[in-house]
């Protein structure tokens, strides 16, 4: 049988409930797209005569061969049922991530008087102002302000949750000999 003698018999069988879109969207496919061919082109198609025989041997053939891609014995199904119930433990035991919300923050922080020495003071901060949750940026700039005075621009992220940036701030007020003030010049959430 030429593949115009099968195009022909698939097309002259009904349409069954069985061979829905939902269920076959590729023989549903290609039943629409023969349906549109011009009514010469269909009486170009070869008639077909006693197709009904045919038809349920070919079916059962076609189930077997679809049950068993690869001819062996064995019973595949057991195994793919195996493997989806795998796959499915996989996915209900596959924890989330848990993201932790964290800010990025640079501060301005300015000296007392232009005898402060910057180079000093920032690893000064780093080293007496450590908590859980924060981490220092190693880099600083000094920044000048006015009249031979610098500002010092140092930055830091931390976990929102265990650190206030409140607190980081008013730590490194307290160092009373060198600082004046601590302004946040910028503030990014992670």
């Amino acid at each position: 049988m030429t593949s115009l003698d099968a195009d022909a018999a698939a097309y002259l069988k009904p349409f069954a409930a069985e061979l829905s879109p939902v269920s076959h969207p590729n023989v549903f496919g290609w039943y629409s797209f023969v349906m549109k061919f011009n009514p010469k082109m269909m009486s170009n198609l070869p008639k077909v005569e006693a197709a009904a025989p045919v038809k349920k041997a070919a079916k059962k053939e076609e189930k077997d061969d679809m049950d068993d891609l690869f001819g062996s014995d064995s019973d595949d199904g057991a195994a793919a049922k195996a493997a989806a119930a795998a796959a499915k433990a996989k996915a209900t035991t596959k924890k989330k991530k848990v993201v932790i919300a964290m800010s990025l923050v640079m501060l301005e922080v300015k000296p007392v008087d232009d005898t402060t020495d910057l180079d000093a003071l920032a690893p000064k901060i780093f080293k007496e102002i450590t908590q859980d949750g924060l981490f220092w940026k190693t880099e600083y700039k000094k920044v000048p302000v006015a009249f031979g005075i610098f500002k010092l621009i140092i930055g830091f992220s931390c976990e929102d949750e265990k650190t206030s940036v409140d607190d980081i701030v008013e730590k490194i007020e307290a160092m009373d000999d060198y600082v004046q003030s601590v302004e946040i010049q910028a503030f990014n959430k992670i």
